[in-house]
């Protein structure tokens, strides 16, 4: 539900320049600075849910970036940037609920990525990084490499927003690389410096909703091919076509009609594979886990309702 999903072509990102290698039209558009419909307008969601999050007393993430992205992007002027703008609170469908939950996998996913790393991976790789900053808010080990996959305009507007912004001392080294991953990625990902022998930390948080199975089933895959003993995996996938309440909950229902992002009209309907078991079978340990789990552990978090737009969420986590 969060960040896009790469398709400008293969080019690469250094020193803070695309470098495009392609022209591509993307599936989604953040062109000119701005928002406009589609997958990538998801992302500016996401950072706008965890803008509020960030200014909660009890944060379950802070992401002190999320703010300038929303403020740069064109058609979010009236989205609010704190808990005090939201009217409802905690009750609002979009900002509440839906909001807190892309704060609840911000957390958790976090830490995934943070176990992950001070147990020796030093490769990071976001498939689908859409506004992700996590290279530079995160406490890193020195020599961390991090490298950003996504569609060039998404990754062009995300760097000039950063180039805006004070440089973070001890921050990850970033390569960020524009890359359609319903294509050949692996390639341009190596050539950025990637090693496929050493352990990788990979993470796909927003990214297999929005792919048919079979490239969902190629990446995977190709992840697999790409990594070394110990590396580890955390995505997010959604179990089947919801019912029909389901659909026409308030959440899905209030985030088409006042943001004019219509999720259920970017998730992909046909039925998914497998992927853990796919992913056991050649060898991964596996665990499937619902964010409600994670609520019920830290304490806070959005908690099961009646005709649940997050019921069918599954968060992976996959060791080799």
């Amino acid at each position: 539900m969060s960040d896009d999903e790469g398709a400008g072509g293969v080019g690469e990102v250094m020193g803070g320049k695309v470098v495009s290698g392609g022209s591509g039209t993307g599936v989604g558009g953040v062109v000119s600075g701005g928002a406009e419909t589609g997958v990538a307008r998801t992302a500016l969601l996401v950072a706008a849910a965890r803008a509020i999050e960030t200014y909660r007393p009890d944060a379950l993430a802070r992401d002190p970036y999320a703010e300038h992205f929303v403020r740069a992007a064109q058609g979010c002027a009236d989205w609010p940037l704190h808990p005090e703008d939201v009217p409802g609170g905690e009750a609002d469908p979009v900002w509440g609920r839906l909001g807190r939950y892309f704060a609840l996998r911000t957390r958790v996913l976090d830490d995934h990525l943070g176990h992950a790393a001070h147990s020796g991976e030093r490769q990071v790789v976001l498939l689908g990084a859409g506004l992700d900053t996590r290279a530079l808010r995160l406490p890193w080990p020195k020599g961390t490499v991090v490298y950003e996959i996504d569609q060039a305009p998404v990754l062009a507007f995300k760097q000039r927003v950063l180039d805006t912004l004070p440089p973070v001392p001890g921050a990850a080294e970033r390569r960020v690389l524009a890359a359609d991953v319903r294509e050949d990625w692996t390639a341009a990902l190596k050539e950025a410096g990637f090693d496929p022998s050493r352990r990788t930390a990979w993470l796909a948080e927003g990214l297999f909703l929005y792919l048919p199975a079979a490239v969902e089933a190629r990446v995977l895959a190709d992840l697999h091919a790409h990594s070394a003993p110990g590396s580890s995996l955390a995505y997010e996938i959604k179990l089947g076509l919801e019912t029909a309440a389901v659909r026409d909950s308030p959440v899905y229902a209030h985030t088409r009609d006042r943001l004019g992002i219509d999720l259920l009209a970017l998730f992909e309907t046909e039925p998914r594979p497998d992927s853990a078991a796919t992913l056991a079978a050649r060898g991964w340990r596996t665990e499937t886990r619902t964010p409600f789990d994670h609520s019920r552990a830290l304490g806070r978090g959005p908690l099961p309702e009646k005709n649940d737009a997050l019921a069918a969420n599954r968060w992976v986590f996959a060791l080799r």
